[in-house]
């Protein structure tokens, strides 16, 4: 048996709610999954798209090779996609307008 002290949880262990964990879980993955569509459509558009820093970005290049380019995240609350610093952004329930909006955008 240890002498070595036991690590206590902090105030925000002990007042987690198991659901809730499962619930940030799940939406974090819903994310994904609409970044993943998004790409995909992209890639049918002929614009360059990865995913990234696992599937939370979607990193859409200029087709130029020239400038920097554009991070698209799903924002407030899963129910847009947003790039420019939040300026500009699309619903996620389109994603092939979202794709063909972002695609101008990136000047495919």
């Amino acid at each position: 048996m240890s002498r070595l002290p036991r690590k206590r949880l902090g105030r925000r262990e002990r007042n987690v709610n198991p659901i809730d964990l499962v619930a940030v879980a799940y939406m974090d993955q819903g994310e994904g999954e609409k970044l993943v569509r998004l790409r995909d459509h992209l890639t049918g558009l002929g614009v360059n798209a990865e995913l990234r820093d696992n599937n939370t970005a979607l990193m859409v290049h200029r087709p130029s090779g020239g400038g920097m380019p554009v991070w698209v995240f799903v924002g407030y609350g899963g129910a847009y996609y947003s790039w420019q610093s939040a300026a500009k952004r699309h619903p996620v329930d389109d994603v092939a307008g979202a794709a063909t909006v972002l695609a101008a955008y990136v000047g495919r």
